[in-house]
């Protein structure tokens, strides 16, 4: 750039920026003697050209002409009774007729357009939790009823449809990238709705990948990057600067909370992950996980001493290899230490379980090994988590309950077992005192991380039956008889 295009452009950036007292600063760096008269004002409205020496000055606007229209604002709304001890009371009703019975909690998100044809859009399954009316309203301020298809809590992704408008004004989609190609680094653009003030905009870059150690979350395979993201702006668009989707916005991290406010440290959903969880939503309304069916330890440098491993080296080491299961199938054995699933570092067991828990039923993955000190590669297709056990499967002391995966949230907070979702009043299982809510942490003395390792512990009988149960703050033993 020519010095003298360039010094105008300063010039004209700095005087739309601060008025006169720019244009003597501006005076001042280019030599010119000082005048005891006061400087000539300046227009404050000082227009930047378009185009400086033949080149067009960047600008995100274009891009964003055409992603904004795929962003919407969410607003739900929830009806919660509310617990009042004097409404039963006749008299009390009389006096005051009108006290209400329930509260109506609403609350405000974002979400996408992936597909035009079909209205459906993608949101944070924590937007619209429990609601029991949603409404999406898009950029041109339509305001159109959402239907739910869908949701995952493990993975925070919810799958809505709007009607697709026949007034000659349609719905436009956002097109979904491949995010396996995200690198650190990468321009980003987030947009969304924060605190409810209306789509805003906001710029960064992507400051990691494969972020898996969010508190409070599920399984996590999270994009890091700090474009501003707050409260509203979850369920929204991450996109690239091609204006292609490469996240959906779910959370940020303050020590203060949420509330508080951004502080580089905003998360989103990866595209891939997203449109694999949108599928399953789609085709059949909840998500199908693989597992591998096997239970591991944690890989320390003892262990890994006895193993024939050096010191430093890290995994998940199989301890049990459930009969007929997926890793059954593959060839693992107890004892085999798993560094690597589809070229993935596995450091540890929760790894390997968050791995598993972002694979749909019925994938391929290769598994990197060490077995006695060497390295081996397995195949295995993974095969689908059980969603719900009944009592009597298990064993005839437990009919009348159903037992169900730990909420992955719960898990994330430190306990590992298998929640009783339900107890039939009067059955077996509600004698001998189990409750809805009760964690089953262990069986006949044997860990029960999951259904599958209690429906391993209970292939075989036991003759006493003692369950080790987490209830509210306290743990205590349930003998089942």
């Amino acid at each position: 750039m020519k010095r003298s295009t360039r010094t105008t452009l300063l010039a004209l950036t700095m005087a739309a920026a601060f008025g006169g007292f720019a244009a003597t600063l501006i005076r001042e760096g280019l030599d010119v003697p000082a005048r005891a008269e006061p400087a000539a004002a300046v227009p404050m409205a000082a227009a930047l050209p378009g185009v400086v020496d033949g080149q067009a000055l960047p600008s995100l606007a274009p891009m964003l002409r055409r992603v904004t229209p795929a962003v919407v604002s969410v607003h739900s709304r929830q009806r919660v009774r509310i617990n009042n001890p004097f409404a039963n009371d006749p008299f009390f009703r009389r006096m005051f007729p009108n006290v209400p019975d329930e509260r109506i909690n609403e609350s405000l998100g974002s979400g996408v357009i992936v597909d035009a044809a079909r209205g459906y859009v993608l949101t944070n399954h924590h937007v619209i939790e429990g609601a029991d009316e949603v409404s999406v309203t898009l950029s041109d301020g339509r305001t159109l009823t959402a239907e739910f298809v869908g949701s995952d809590a493990d993975t925070d992704v919810a799958l809505m449809r709007i009607p697709v408008p026949g007034d000659g004004q349609p719905l436009q989609a956002i097109p979904l990238a491949d995010s396996g190609g995200l690198e650190v680094g990468d321009f980003v653009v987030a947009v969304g709705n924060p605190f409810g003030v209306g789509q805003t905009v906001t710029s960064g870059i992507v400051s990691a990948v494969g972020r898996s150690n969010v508190p409070g979350v599920g399984y996590q395979n999270f994009i890091q990057t700090d474009a501003s993201i707050n409260p509203g702006n979850s369920g929204g668009a991450l996109v690239n600067l091609r204006g292609e989707l490469v996240g959906i916005n779910t959370a940020s991290f303050n020590p203060r909370g949420s509330m508080a406010g951004n502080i580089g440290l905003g998360f989103a959903i990866p595209a891939n992950l997203a449109r694999s969880v949108m599928q399953q939503l789609d085709a059949h309304g909840e998500v199908r996980r693989g597992s591998l069916g096997i239970d591991t330890q944690d890989l320390d440098d003892r262990l890994a001493a006895s193993l024939g491993l050096p010191a430093g080296s890290r995994g998940a080491v199989v301890t049990r290899v459930q009969a007929g299961s997926a890793g059954a199938e593959a060839g693992l054995r107890p004892g085999d230490v798993i560094v690597a699933a589809n070229g993935e570092r596995i450091g540890d067991g929760e790894s390997l379980r968050n791995f598993q828990g972002l694979q749909p039923a019925n994938a391929r993955v290769t598994l990197d090994v060490r077995r006695d000190g060497r390295a081996q590669q397995l195949q295995a297709t993974l095969r689908e988590q059980p969603r719900m056990l009944a009592g009597q499967q298990l064993d005839p002391r437990l009919s009348g309950a159903s037992f169900v995966e730990l909420p992955e949230a719960l898990r994330r907070g430190g306990v590992s077992g298998v929640l009783v979702e339900d107890v039939a009043s009067g059955s077996r299982a509600a004698r001998n005192g189990l409750r809805a809510g009760d964690v089953v942490v262990a069986a006949a003395g044997e860990r029960a991380s999951d259904l599958p390792a209690l429906r391993a512990v209970l292939a075989d009988p036991p003759a006493q039956l003692v369950l080790r149960i987490l209830r509210g703050r306290g743990q205590g033993n349930l003998v089942m008889e």
